[in-house]
């Protein structure tokens, strides 16, 4: 193994600890402050970006999850009351799932209290810093 080569596996390594770090600390902000999972705040914002509403297909996609894994989250945000699947066209096969105006509102206290998080985990670094590990980051991973 050259010596470039256990360089870039010491920089996977590294990415892979700061992304648990990061993760486990905003899992636990969710549960904490919100009484919920980061899977569930994961699907609430896919919706709330896409506010006409997405089918549990495109859902599945967009958070590359199973669709199995996908329904259970959205069965449980329908049963409190903050999502809801509608019948596309009048066919009971397509169906179409959104936030209602209360997960709506849940979502955005979360997502602000999310924000704050994530600012706070990244609060060393510099708007030079982040621009430079955008730009690093969009880089890996792309073969040339």
């Amino acid at each position: 193994m050259s010596e470039l080569s256990k360089r870039r596996l010491k920089t996977w390594i590294r990415l892979l600890g700061v992304t648990r770090t990061a993760e486990n600390r905003l899992r636990d902000y969710l549960r904490r402050e919100h009484a919920t999972t980061l899977p569930r705040f994961d699907v609430m914002a896919a919706l709330w970006r896409r506010r006409d509403g997405v089918t549990m297909s495109e859902l599945s996609r967009l958070l590359l999850v199973s669709n199995g894994n996908a329904t259970a989250v959205v069965d449980r945000l329908e049963a409190d009351g903050l999502a809801r699947r509608e019948a596309e066209g009048g066919d009971r096969r397509r169906v179409r799932v959104r936030l209602t105006s209360e997960g709506l509102t849940a979502f955005e206290a979360m997502a602000s209290g999310h924000e704050a998080e994530v600012d706070d985990l990244f609060s060393g670094l510099s708007e030079t810093d982040l621009d430079q590990m955008r730009e690093i980051l969009s880089r890996a991973g792309r073969k040339e």
